[in-house]
């Protein structure tokens, strides 16, 4: 993706083309040799993003993408199969859509009072599977998406604070700059209580991306019109499509889209890649909240700090969305901790 000239708000820096490809070079200096481990993760626009997401200071966004690389060796996102989730997925309560809106942008479902579980580290992965999937499948002239959250059914007993604060905490520190726009179609009057309680774990910068849309509201009918072709767009939000989800219908979807990223990312192979829930996961190695994570307010590493040494991953990895796919489970423990001794300090 090339880099683009960004239109920088009172709050938000615009550079030049050229002092952008200086900031991502900046940052790829602080990384070392672990930008040519994973570079993927570590391309021009994934760079861009985080330093976006750091308003273009570059040891902060530096320490947020060290951060996502310590939590994908852990986590292992590129891993997970619709089978490991497709529990979760039962209901619908994520899901994304069989169309985009008018820009282009992916748009990812959500529907709370459709909740299922109360697994808060299968919910987790379900997302994160529903991020990686949607990320996957983008334009390569687009980098962002949509998410439109259904409010049909729900209660305050649907979600956890702690599942929405550990949800909100992966999407915004190793998702940055993925949301477009984020529509709550007709919340009830109750969840601004909610909302007031979630809203701290939410970067302003994100925050400002969300709209309240009401179906009664005939402001609200504009932007849905601005934002999707209505012949498209679910019925649940004022569109034409009644379809609505249909679960075995997008089960095969899921699977044929798993099957593409395997191939992908191991061309010619006919064997599976294992299922993340067949390795043993801990608690400490799945809690986001386990994670340091530096505040924008924090100095990050610089340049004269220890260099990372990722000697451990395997060269097969620079093909993979994350890059971590072919760690083994020593190799991985052995670069987190790599990652502790340096700038996650």
């Amino acid at each position: 993706m090339s880099i683009r000239k960004l239109q920088g708000s009172s709050t938000e820096k615009s550079l030049s083309e050229q002092e952008q490809l200086t900031k991502i070079n900046d940052v790829r200096k602080i990384l070392g040799p672990v930008a040519d481990k994973l570079p993927v993760l570590c391309s021009d626009a994934s760079i861009s993003r985080y330093l976006r997401a750091r308003n273009w200071n570059t040891k902060k966004a530096a320490k947020m993408l060290k951060n996502t690389m310590k939590w994908s060796l852990e986590f292992k996102p590129e891993k997970i199969q619709w089978e490991d989730i497709s529990n979760e997925a039962a209901t619908g309560k994520v899901y994304r859509a069989n169309y985009l809106d008018k820009k282009g942008r992916a748009v990812l479902i959500f529907r709370p009072g459709f909740q299922n579980t109360s697994d808060i580290r299968g919910q987790i992965r379900h997302i994160v599977y529903c991020m990686e999937n949607a990320v996957m499948t983008l334009n390569p002239d687009q980098e962002q998406m949509v998410w439109l959250i259904d409010f049909q059914g729900w209660t305050m007993s649907c979600i956890s604070v702690k599942a929405a604060r550990e949800t909100a905490y992966i999407l915004q520190n190793h998702y940055p700059e993925r949301l477009g726009a984020g529509i709550l179609y007709n919340p009830p009057k109750v969840f601004e209580s909610f909302w007031t309680l979630v809203k701290p774990f939410i970067e302003p910068k994100t925050y400002k991306k969300v709209r309240f849309v009401y179906s009664k509201e005939p402001q609200s009918q504009k932007l849905m019109e601005e934002l999707f072709d209505m012949d498209k767009l679910d019925c649940t939000f004022g569109g034409r499509n009644a379809a609505g989800f249909n679960y075995e219908a997008y089960a095969q979807w899921m699977r044929e889209d798993d099957k593409k990223r395997f191939d992908m990312m191991y061309p010619g192979s006919s064997s599976s890649p294992p299922s993340i829930v067949s390795e043993s996961q801990s608690s400490e190695t799945w809690t986001p909240s386990g994670i340091s994570v530096a505040s924008d307010e924090d100095d990050c590493s610089s340049g004269d700090e220890k260099t990372l040494n990722l000697e451990n991953i395997d060269e097969k990895t620079q093909g993979l969305p994350l890059s971590c796919e072919d760690v083994t489970g020593s190799e991985a423990v052995d670069a987190v901790k790599e990652l502790e001794k340096g700038e996650l300090a």
